[in-house]
């Protein structure tokens, strides 16, 4: 693959620039820039905003509502939104129920759920991982017991994020308990205000109210909301999980946070010179700035494949690896450039509460609860250790 842009695409780039400074709400961007919290109605602007511009869902098929985007004009675009500080167009619609929605879904699904996506009508959550179901998703335990017209559904969902804002949650659940367990699973989508859900909210280290448990008591699905085939939904499962896993490289994020790393450290003094002059720590970043590289590289070639209409294989989990493990990087070197400023903990400020932080450092306020949250990404989407599996068997051939 040449990489190097074009006139085309440099021209594209100018468009996308145009349009980001003439739309981009600056509240925004400074809760982007600052590592502040976004609510609710901060992605649901931002999400329109874009849609109105045609421009959500470029990997879709243009007959869906895409933008006919070409991979290097998509990777630009990406780039250009993290450069910027957009918030982030949440995946759980665009780029995961809607690809399973439009690969396995039937005509009538597509005309109702597919538009209210596209136009974020709808905040979707993912109900996958259950308690003791989590890299061995296939052990989940959640029933689905058909009745007629509906399905019955009773069981339990975990570490659900966002799921106190969602509508509609797609969910995994086991429609038959006496085969393989791959074999017995379904794919339903389920409206989050139907009766007998309850949404209980998990707090985590920094405070923040981002992931949830959710309880199913008897609550009845319609069977037209079952994509695919009955016992099916292991596929479907997969086939989902490949893109997840691709877009949880967030290469764009990783090259906007590394520049705020060089400015964090080149603002913090050791010996009289700027840490960034530092040799020891200056070597910690460029290492990791070739990483980014890497990955970067990495997922133009998988973003690639699918233009081609190849679906992501498991290169996804390479992608999935070598992505989370950059982002917690990233945030340990904030922390151990920022030192003893990033211990005091300001809630009141990342909310919006106050303009200046308490630490007398707003750089320094988010970094300590932002490292924490990163913990996590190696687990979620499929564990870190889980995917060296993968690899091993499906590319490597152990």
């Amino acid at each position: 693959m040449d990489l190097n842009y074009t006139l085309e695409d440099l021209a594209f780039r100018d468009h996308v620039r145009a349009f980001l400074d003439a739309n981009l709400p600056k509240d925004l961007q400074e809760k982007v820039l600052n590592h502040k919290r976004l609510a609710r109605e901060d992605y649901v602007r931002w999400h329109k905003i874009v849609a109105k511009q045609g421009w959500a869902a470029p990997a879709w098929p243009k007959e869906y509502g895409g933008t006919g985007w070409t991979p290097v004009q998509r990777h630009i675009w990406e780039e250009e939104c993290a450069r910027a500080g957009t918030p982030p167009i949440l995946p759980f619609g665009i780029n995961m129920v809607a690809p399973v929605i439009m690969a396995f879904g039937n005509e009538e699904q597509k005309r109702h759920y597919l538009p209210r996506i596209l136009n974020c009508d709808d905040w979707w959550c993912q109900g996958y991982s259950e308690p003791g179901s989590g890299s061995d998703l296939a052990s989940l335990k959640t029933r689905a017991e058909r009745q007629g017209d509906y399905y019955i559904v009773n069981g339990q969902k975990t570490w659900t994020t966002l799921a106190q804002h969602a509508d509609m949650i797609f969910c995994l659940v086991r429609t038959d308990p006496n085969v393989r367990k791959q074999e017995g699973i379904s794919f339903l989508l389920i409206d989050m205000h139907t009766p007998g859900i309850t949404v209980r909210p998990i707090i985590m280290l920094d405070e923040e109210h981002e992931v949830n448990e959710v309880f199913f008591d008897n609550v009845k699905v319609p069977v037209q909301n079952l994509i695919g085939e009955e016992n099916k939904g292991w596929t479907y499962a997969k086939y989902l999980l490949g893109h997840e896993r691709t877009g949880i490289a967030a290469v764009g994020r990783a090259k906007r946070e590394l520049l705020f790393l060089k400015r964090v450290a080149n603002n913090q003094r050791k010996n009289g010179k700027p840490l960034l002059d530092d040799p020891v720590f200056s070597v910690k970043v460029a290492s990791l700035e070739i990483e980014i590289m890497a990955l970067e590289m990495t997922v133009l070639r998988v973003v690639s494949q699918e233009s081609s209409k190849r679906g992501p294989g498991p290169e996804a989990s390479l992608l999935k690896v070598k992505g989370t493990e950059i982002q917690q990087a990233l945030t340990e070197l904030m922390v151990e450039a920022i030192g003893p400023y990033a211990l005091p903990f300001d809630p009141a400020y990342l909310e919006g509460e106050r303009e200046h932080s308490v630490a007398e450092n707003d750089d320094a306020a988010p970094l300590a609860p932002y490292y924490f949250n990163f913990r996590k990404t190696s687990i979620y989407g499929g564990s870190n250790e889980i995917q060296k599996n993968i690899i091993s068997q499906m590319i490597l051939g152990l």
